[in-house]
């Protein structure tokens, strides 16, 4: 092992499981001292190792919460925080009847998944047969929820709370440029920071994930939110109990302030103190980050021009096929070929960094041998 001393090798999303592997591992062979996870959404195992070793972490309870979606809508709503409409959905013939009532556009999505897996945009046309027994298909649980699609920018949060101070130092605006290209499947491509929101939204928008925080009795900890402005008014859409993925808090987050969000993290998971100077941003970096999404097929070659490799404002350039992979069709996240981080001296010029290293690294695919539905099985 090249990045760790040791491997404890268990299903992370099994919560009993892992806590037997963790048990015995730390029974006889060392001690742990602190537990967390990072671009995977298992809180509730982290907590439950952690409650069964006598570790810092957040409470068990609260992990439970957000490990289901209508669980935390539910107690949001009995918190008295903004939410979109919501409900549970048990049958096809209910969500016939709700978007009967309701009408369109909703949003479909299985209540227990992660990744934008089964997330679906309803709109006019749509085979409602095909959605609902889409999105249940990505349900461990195969339960399923809709919820109204508010129109507005969405954005991504990071906090850091400290002995029960929450402090923002995430705050990115997410790009949706290709919600109708990919559409139903409702598919992010990167995000942007700093905000172009007026301080007076973004202020709104944090001390509402913050008062989520404390709803969630997040004393010491890391709270993720997606958010969306609608009508001047923030709504918490979801909200995780964890570091998030996509190189949010491991890259554009140090980028754009300067503070190593996961190196607190790691602090808070061993209980050790933080100043909250140490989380004060010491810059306001331009940042951009765009993902690759070429044709799907197989790939047949890959063309990666000099300059991106030279240039010391491409912060992360990573690709994730090579020749003779399968490019799947874009239903969810894991589907993107690769993914861009670049800074630059403002967002316009972060953002052409990044756009240009895209547009200019060529992957060629070929389809002629492949089926589209064996396409969207290996995106499965």
């Amino acid at each position: 092992m090249v990045e760790a001393d040791a491997a404890l090798i268990a299903n992370t999303y099994d919560v009993d499981e892992s806590i037997a592997v963790a048990k015995r591992y730390h029974r006889e062979v060392r001690p742990i001292n602190g537990v967390m996870c990072m671009a995977t959404d298992v809180p509730l195992t982290v907590a439950s190792i952690a409650a069964e070793l006598g570790l810092p972490g957040i409470s068990v309870d609260s992990a439970r919460l957000v490990s289901d979606k209508l669980l935390m809508k539910d107690h949001l709503v009995a918190a008295g925080l903004p939410v979109p409409w919501y409900a549970a959905v048990r049958s096809l013939g209910e969500l016939r009847q709700i978007v009967s009532d309701r009408g369109y556009p909703l949003v479909l999505k299985p209540v227990d998944s992660r990744g934008a897996r089964g997330v679906l945009r309803l709109l006019e046309g749509i085979d409602l047969d095909w959605a609902f027994f889409t999105s249940k298909s990505f349900s461990p649980t195969e339960r399923v929820m809709v919820e109204e699609f508010l129109g507005g920018p969405q954005i991504s949060t990071e906090s850091i709370a400290v002995q029960g101070e929450v402090f923002t130092l995430g705050f990115s605006d997410r790009n949706y440029e290709f919600l109708d290209r990919y559409a139903p499947n409702i598919i992010e491509n990167g995000g942007d920071l700093p905000s172009v929101l007026l301080a007076a939204d973004q202020k709104s928008i944090c001390d509402t994930l913050h008062d989520a925080a404390r709803s969630f009795a997040i004393v010491n900890g890391v709270v993720k939110g997606d958010m969306v402005l609608s009508d001047g008014k923030p709504f918490i859409i979801e909200v995780a109990l964890r570091p998030s993925g996509g190189y949010f808090c491991s890259h554009q987050i140090p980028l754009n302030t300067g503070v190593d969000l996961v190196a607190k993290a790691i602090r808070l998971a061993l209980g050790q103190p933080i100043d909250p100077i140490e989380l004060r941003p010491r810059c306001n970096r331009a940042v951009c980050q765009r993902y690759f999404f070429p044709e799907p097929g197989w790939v047949d070659a890959i063309y990666v021009p000099n300059w991106i490799s030279q240039d010391s404002d491409i912060a992360l350039f990573e690709l994730r096929v090579s020749p003779g992979d399968v490019v799947p069709k874009p239903i969810s996240h894991p589907a993107r070929a690769g993914v861009v981080i670049a800074t630059g001296k403002d967002r316009a010029d972060a953002k052409e960094r990044a756009e240009r290293a895209i547009r200019e690294t060529v992957i060629t695919t070929s389809s002629d041998s492949i089926s589209s539905s064996s396409i969207s099985l290996t995106a499965n």
